[in-house]
């Protein structure tokens, strides 16, 4: 795989960290003293175009309990805050990277399925917030939907690539990561090799180390003083996303009141979801059933894709590879990643665990 076909993986901490944040999110005491004005702060963004048949299928699967649904997390690729250009690519307004998070009947299973901004495809017709009709267009970049329309075009889009059914949708601003990771007082991992950026300031020692705010948005974003560039990112990124993720389900986090509702506000003020995902009501049942899933059986895996080949005109995007529809396929029948998850990353990373982060290529 070329390139083009890795520079898309460099971006997909905000997505998975977001979807595994919300595990953890309002699940402690400290919302009830907050209820209001945290629920004041969720952006309610236009409903999820579906057929009928999607429909009927949605709202059975509400009905029970522990039943399966797909949520699809979005991060925007805005970077307006301090210290989110460092990567060198202004924002252009769109979706930055796509996950599709599938949660199996029962909670016996969950895994993320990344598709890259750069895959072309045939986009749907997407009616936007202000009630403009955009007309379907064929192969275009992925991103392109929430660029033209929000998130819900590009729930639109999931649907009608894959046919599977999209039941939520959470976009996250980037410029909210660096308030969760203080939030939740810091994340450990392990850093390979010291890493010496003097153009940005950033001077960061080899070994564990607990990263706060601006580091940390530093050391998931650095690329060009870095072995391996893009690769070595996404790699880390992943690792992060594991950590973070430890951290956020661990009893300390649980049982502070404070840093609850410091993190439900960072998150809150961070995201828009769909009108029915708007509430803190919503997000505590969604963060309930969530945490139901043991963590050691969360995988995220990216769909198949290629570079063209160099001479076509699409050369520099990415297409589907026909394994794809095996992923697809696996979600509609609700079951288990199998072969396809193989050297996919776990939900369950020891922070700071060097033998963990060697695991993903990070330490000797």
């Amino acid at each position: 795989m070329g390139g083009a076909s890795r520079r898309h993986r460099r971006r997909v901490l905000r997505v998975i960290v977001v979807a595994e944040l919300v595990i953890a999110l309002l699940t402690g005491a400290g919302v009830v003293f907050a209820y209001n004005r945290i629920d004041r702060q969720i952006d309610a963004g236009a409903p999820i175009p579906r057929t009928p048949a999607m429909q009927q299928k949605a709202e059975a699967a509400a009905k029970l309990p522990t039943g399966g649904f797909n949520l699809l997390v979005i991060g925007t690729d805005t970077r307006d805050c301090d210290g989110c250009d460092i990567d060198r690519q202004g924002g252009l307004g769109g979706s930055d990277l796509t996950m599709l998070l599938h949660v199996a009947d029962g909670r016996r299973s969950a895994y993320g399925i990344s598709i890259p901004r750069d895959t072309l495809v045939d986009r749907p017709e997407c009616v936007d917030e202000d009630g403009v009709t955009h007309p379907a267009e064929a192969d275009v970049m992925w991103n392109e939907a929430f660029a033209v329309a929000g998130a819900a075009c590009t729930a639109a889009q999931v649907q009608s690539l894959t046919r599977i059914p999209v039941d939520h949708y959470i976009v996250v601003d980037f410029g909210g990561f660096k308030d969760m990771v203080d939030a939740v007082d810091g994340v450990e991992v392990c850093i390979p090799a010291d890493i010496d950026d003097a153009e940005h300031n950033i001077h960061l020692d080899a070994g564990t180390r607990k990263l706060y705010g601006n580091d940390a948005l530093a050391y998931v974003r650095q690329r060009t003083s870095t072995p391996n560039a893009d690769i070595g990112r996404m790699r880390r990124q992943q690792a992060f996303a594991a950590s973070m993720l430890t951290k956020a389900t661990s009893a300390r986090m649980l049982t502070r009141p404070d840093k609850l509702l410091s993190f439900a506000t960072a998150l809150a003020g961070s995201i828009q979801t769909d009108p029915e995902l708007a509430s803190v009501a919503a997000l505590v049942d969604l963060g309930g059933s969530l945490r139901q899933t043991d963590l050691e059986k969360i995988r995220f895996v990216t769909a198949p894709v290629s570079d063209f080949p160099i001479g076509d005109p699409n050369w520099g995007r990415l297409q589907l590879l026909p394994q794809a529809e095996q992923l697809w396929q696996k979600v509609i029948d609700d079951e288990p990643l199998g072969a396809l998850g193989r050297g996919a990353i776990s939900g369950r990373k020891p922070a700071g665990a060097r033998e963990d982060a060697a695991a993903n290529g990070l330490c000797p």
